[in-house]
């Protein structure tokens, strides 16, 4: 049985009135997903800079361990050379032991001036990684905070949220596909989730422009879609305005 254009607005404006509901839910909450998505990315941050310096200290300490190694080959064969000129023929090869030894001994030089400035590196990179902890620390206090006051705010209206929510599901398969995925689209769109809006003293409910009466009687007749030549909200009806009698 084909669905009128009365019963599609009928279905939309009961979907429009679930997801208004469950937006006034988020509103309540107010920025903290947000701001527990922002400190978590913050803190993944943090943790990412923290091992980063770890790897540089182990790095530098690799450094460390191959300069420590080269100083211990420097020295034997500094004591190779010594054992070496005692047994020379002659000043020549006297000469060419000395400045094998006079090598081996920049090379123990160098190599202890690399680990002093290694050493150095690592105590920063420990500093840094202290003054990281510290923010860490205190970002991670933040977080269970945020994450406290969120679940309190989300516990008092998870039941009603879950309860919306399936009746969202439910409503939204009564809609056929490509009057949903507009309707979608319109809320994404649109700064106050309305998509579904009715005409009231003559004008858009979602934009507030003015609405021609003959548009309005289209619209209160329900034989076809009209939207909003302004906004593309989708119009539902048009709302009399009844007039209070003026006080005596």
């Amino acid at each position: 049985m084909e669905t009128t254009i009365a019963q599609k607005l009928e279905a939309l404006v009961k979907l429009q009135t679930i997801d208004s509901k469950l937006e006034e839910i988020k509103k309540i909450r107010g920025d903290l997903p947000e701001e527990v998505r922002d400190l978590e990315d913050e803190l993944e941050g943090y943790e990412t800079r923290v091992g980063k310096y770890q790897s540089d200290i182990q790095n530098l300490n690799d450094e460390i361990t191959k300069n420590k190694l080269a100083i211990k080959d420097a020295e034997k064969n500094i004591k190779k050379y010594e054992d070496q000129q005692k047994n020379v023929r002659n000043n020549r090869e006297y000469d060419a032991i000395t400045k094998e030894v006079e090598l081996q001994q920049l090379e123990i030089q160098i190599s202890e001036k690399r680990t002093k400035e290694y050493q150095h590196k690592i105590n920063q990179k420990n500093d840094d990684i202290a003054n990281t902890q510290r923010i860490l620390d205190d970002r991670k206090k933040d977080l269970k905070q945020k994450k406290d006051e969120l679940e309190t705010l989300s516990s008092e209206s998870k039941d009603e949220e879950v309860k919306l929510l399936k009746e969202r599901e439910k409503a939204s398969k009564s809609i056929e596909e490509r009057l949903l995925n507009s309707y979608n689209k319109i809320r994404l769109n649109a700064n106050n989730g309305l998509a579904v809006v009715s005409v009231k003293r003559d004008a858009c409910g979602g934009c507030f422009n003015t609405v021609p009466p003959q548009r309005q009687v289209d619209i209160r007749d329900k034989k076809k879609l009209i939207v909003c030549e302004h906004c593309g909200r989708i119009f539902a009806d048009v709302e009399t305005v009844v007039l209070e009698s003026a006080k005596k």
